[in-house]
């Protein structure tokens, strides 16, 4: 009879073992424990459970919740079974003896006292070594436990799992810093050598003890790191290698490959997927004969491989980063977990696939197959989330089972039992009676009226959405990352700005005249004026996002200073500064300040010009035309000009108010006589506006999407060229 599914957990207050479906309640004779407990775990075969106090490693049987043994191990931080349950391991943080030395901090212990071992406080050690890094701190057994390995420097050492005092053997690899022993009936190591000096890294398999030559090997570059995946047989690995950083700048957390190799050497390649993004999981199948990937961007997609290599079914793509098969191969679970919404996709393989329900785990840490692959267990772990943490368990169907809520809880797992033997019922029916604590649960959940949906501004509600803001799974166009950020270009279905800037009213600029980032229309010989951000310099695409959007900044400051410069609109000339020759596209501009600052404040100037100058004075593109000036009498105290002009009358304003004198003052605010004059000021703000109007045409005729308080402040062109008539600006 198999016995029955139980899981522990451990929280801030102490550890608790539970038998689950269908009485989930605490094991008969388990007292529980309290205090400041590190860690706890099942043996692998399940007949133990262990965990440690700051003084104390305590094991109990399983089944009874009666205690074993109980080791006086102190401080133990991580805890480890060999796969037979016949050794405990203990690590403990490294540190020093009073001599300076290392201390071994881990301890291998026979779980049942038997004959040979050191002694140490009344319990056999097997062994003691010194282990700095907690990551890959255990030992890694055969799978009859007969040799045990770890890995030191340039080096793989074997030992006979009775005898540790002495190595067995040792595998020589140059650079070694990873390993994993393969869980089949034959004994196979994969070891990991990364890049070194301009090698490959690379990934090689021996048969133990045959350490002389690899049996299968695969190099390859762009590996820092790699996880090595053996299927439950042995017979086939799965290298999901990565590098720390991802040189094109498509990805923040480095660039992954995948790779497949048969322990007899027979196939080796790697695994070509067909959409583009980082590699989020791939787990094997327990029939050794298959396995999963989920990758690509948002919305990933998840493929089912065959031991050649072949694809052989594809699901539908969603949001999802995690696939884990039943203990027995019959179902598959496909999860989005982490930052996404937490939904979980149940198939049945057996059925050609089919859906059998989709499960809201929202906000899971911990999602595990219960051993009889009837219940799927997921928990809400702290420090990722330290509010709502508890345990559920849902039934394969989709219903759930149980729900029970914990403070601060840290550790949650699933007794393991043998998968050898199936099970003598249908996990699908009938479907079991929910606990009370699930009832109770269903009922203080609020069902939504409506499905809410993303938000979506009050001007986009009632309308399609855009192509180009759908996910891919919603009929919107695939995602692909060239490492920019920019949206120079035209984006996908008509999103985003055009390159070239168009002018209303103004002819086509040809290719010649933008390749360069001119203004439209500016060709050779005019004032041609390079615009920040019309043509991608050369290295942008090896900055970063923020160094290109400075040097866009800076270019686009440069620009507008060179624009003004030629227009004619540079700063005042400070006091002290009058004999400075300044210049200048138009030689009047200069005259006229000298005049004011000689005194003539408060009188008329007449306005000078030389033959030809209003042909070859540069036009701005921002302003609008300058007012016809009335002439008055000429200051006596100007001084002459030899190219002066006759008076012109100028018609009066229809509204008797007083016409304009200065335009120069209205377009540089505080360089003019009358600069505080309402009047004036007033004049200034309208043509503020009129400015504003233009550069919103500009862009409304470069394609862009205007708002309606911006489509509102164009149709008020007409009525602020009427207040600017009638106080005396005459176009």
């Amino acid at each position: 009879m198999a016995a029955p599914t139980q899981f522990a957990y451990r929280t801030l207050q102490g550890i608790g073992v539970v038998d689950a479906a269908p009485v989930y309640e605490s094991l008969p004779g388990f007292e529980r424990p309290s205090g400041d407990l590190r860690c706890c775990a099942y043996s692998p075969c399940g007949r133990y459970f262990a965990w440690a106090s700051r003084e104390q490693v305590f094991v109990i049987d399983a089944s009874v919740g009666h205690n074993v043994t109980t080791l006086s191990a102190k401080n133990v931080n991580e805890l480890g079974f060999s796969p037979l349950g016949t050794f405990i391991i203990t690590w403990q943080r490294p540190g020093k003896d009073e001599n300076g030395d290392a201390i071994k901090n881990l301890v291998v212990w026979r779980v049942i006292d038997g004959v040979g071992g050191e002694e140490v406080d009344g319990h056999n050690a097997v062994g003691k070594f010194v282990q700095k890094s907690q990551t890959g701190w255990n030992l890694q057994y055969t799978f009859d436990e007969r040799y045990c390995a770890r890995v030191v420097t340039n080096e793989v050492q074997f030992y006979e799992s009775g005898n540790l005092a002495t190595v067995w053997n040792k595998l020589r690899v140059e650079g070694v810093c990873d390993f994993a022993v393969s869980p089949g009936d034959n004994h196979s190591i994969a070891v990991f050598v990364p890049e070194r000096k301009g090698q490959p890294a690379a990934v090689k398999i021996f048969n133990v003890p045959d350490f002389d030559t690899p049996i299968s090997q695969k190099n390859f570059f762009k590996g820092d790191k790699v996880q090595l995946k053996w299927n439950y047989q042995g017979t086939s690995l799965v290298v999901l290698a990565q590098t720390e950083v991802d040189k094109s700048g498509k990805n923040y957390y480095g660039e992954t490959t995948l790779y497949l190799l048969s322990a007899n050497g027979g196939f080796d390649s790697r695994i070509d997927l067909d959409k583009e993004g980082p590699i989020h999981d791939v787990t094997w199948s327990p029939n050794s004969k298959e396995f999963g990937v989920v990758y690509g961007y948002m919305p990933a997609k998840t493929t089912i491989f065959n031991t050649k290599a072949a694809a052989i079914h594809n699901f539908a793509l969603a949001p999802r980063n995690t696939i884990i098969f039943s203990p027995h191969g019959r179902f598959v679970l496909v999860a989005g977990f982490g930052n996404l919404a937490g939904q979980m996709d149940i198939y049945d393989l057996t059925k050609d696939f089919k859906k059998i329900c989709t499960i809201e785990a929202s906000n899971a840490s911990v999602c595990e197959w219960s051993p009889d692959e009837k219940y799927i267990l997921t928990a809400t772990l702290s420090p990722r989330l330290r509010v709502d943490n508890g345990v559920r368990i849902w039934h394969v169907g989709g219903g759930l089972m149980y729900n029970e809520e914990l403070t601060e809880l840290y550790q949650v797992t699933w007794r393991p039992q043998s998968t050898f033997v199936p099970p003598l019922d249908d996990p699908l029916h009938p479907m079991p009676t929910p606990h009370a604590s699930a009832l109770a649960y269903l009922g203080t959940v609020k069902t939504p009226s409506k499905p809410a949906g993303a938000y979506r501004p009050p001007g986009a509600r009632g309308t399609v959405t855009p192509l180009a803001f759908r996910r891919e799974d919603e009929g919107g166009a695939a995602y692909v990352s060239n490492g920019s950020m920019s949206l120079g270009t035209l984006g996908v279905n008509g999103f985003g700005k055009p390159r070239r800037r168009e002018v209303p009213g103004a002819e086509a600029a040809s290719t010649e005249d933008t390749s360069a980032g001119q203004v439209p229309g500016s060709g050779p010989g005019s004032h041609g004026i390079p615009i920040a951000g019309l043509g991608a310099a050369d290295g942008d695409e090896t900055l970063s996002k923020a160094a290109v959007k400075n040097k866009k900044k800076r270019e686009a400051k440069k620009a507008k200073e060179a624009a003004d410069k030629v227009a004619g609109l540079a700063p005042p000339i400070a006091p002290g500064t009058e004999s400075v020759a300044i210049a200048s596209p138009n030689p009047n501009r200069n005259t006229d300040r000298v005049a004011q600052l000689n005194g003539s404040i408060g009188t008329a100037k007449t306005k000078k010009s030389s033959p030809g100058a209003a042909r070859d004075q540069p036009q701005s593109h921002n302003l609008p035309p300058k007012p016809v000036q009335p002439q008055q009498h000429q200051n006596p105290q100007a001084p002459a000009s030899t190219n002066q002009q006759p008076h012109r009358p100028s018609t009066p304003p229809a509204n008797g108010s007083t016409s304009v004198t200065n335009p120069d003052s209205l377009l540089s605010p505080g360089g003019g006589p009358s600069a505080n004059n309402p009047h004036e000021k007033k004049i200034r703000a309208l043509l503020k506006k009129l400015r504003a109007i233009d550069d919103l045409k500009m862009r409304r005729a470069g394609g862009e999407k205007l708002e309606g308080t911006q489509i509102k402040k164009m149709e008020t062109e007409d009525g602020v060229r009427t207040e600017l008539e009638s106080l005396g600006w005459v176009e």
